[in-house]
């Protein structure tokens, strides 16, 4: 059983998602693969815990501040190869971008592999559960294009821009 929960947003609605203890996601209104890890019934209950703390956390990042991804009890659903993308992505800081290769070269090197395709890592980082909090919107084409976001390329853009990064060359 998943219990899920609205939350609005300046990117707009948002999808809360819990075991009951840990957030296990959080999708964009709209967004590809939305709730595509819930393999069960869902129950909507907005009083959980997990869900009062990441609104609190949504909050406090589109005010502008940089709260760390380890103040939310999270849950990672996915295969170990996905996991591993995304503890990758987890360690992005606020304002700066990395491409699918450099990701693909890390994840390779961490899994004991001598190389890994982009497009592997392209898969992973779209099907990245926990949206924002779990920043694939800053991945980025090696040749630093703003390539796919399965948010949409405009909630991508808003939400680089948010981070006063200077993204413009990829605009």
């Amino acid at each position: 059983m998943y219990y899920i929960a609205p939350l609005d947003s300046p990117l707009g609605g948002l999808t809360l998602a819990s075991d009951g203890s840990s957030l296990i996601g959080l999708w964009i209104d709209g967004q590809k693969y939305n709730r595509d890890i819930l393999k069960g019934k869902e129950i909507e209950e907005k009083e959980l815990p997990v869900f009062s703390r990441t609104g609190n956390w949504i909050k406090r990042y589109f005010a502008g501040e940089k709260p760390e991804i380890s103040e939310l009890p999270i849950k990672m659903i996915g295969s170990s190869f996905r996991k591993e993308v995304w503890k990758i992505l987890c360690r992005i800081p606020y304002g700066e971008v990395i491409t699918y290769g450099e990701i693909a070269k890390e994840a390779a090197a961490r899994l004991g592999r001598e190389s890994m395709s982009a497009q592997a890592v392209g898969g992973a980082v779209s099907h990245n559960p926990i949206s924002i909090i779990i920043p694939c919107h800053r991945v980025v084409g090696t040749d630093g294009s703003l390539t796919g976001y399965a948010g949409g390329i405009d909630k991508k853009i808003m939400l680089l821009e948010h981070e006063n990064g200077d993204f413009n060359k990829f605009i």
